[in-house]
């Protein structure tokens, strides 16, 4: 799974996308639903006073 998280300045420009990735919780069912949480981090210095993160684009990769 990857989460893409974005930096957004206090006007609500796009400054910048930080990727991260974490595995999949399988196996899943089909038709199972989950609703787990992650804790996505981001380096202080990427986002200066005034800003903040919103992370706006999940992917899966099935192999």
């Amino acid at each position: 799974m990857t989460f893409g998280t974005h930096v957004i300045g206090a006007l609500g420009v796009d400054w910048g996308t930080v990727g991260s990735t974490v595995e999949l919780p399988v196996p899943l069912a089909p038709g199972a639903r989950r609703d787990p949480t992650w804790t996505v981090c981001v380096d202080a210095w990427r986002v200066p006073l005034g800003m903040h993160i919103e992370t706006r684009d999940v992917s899966v990769e099935w192999e």
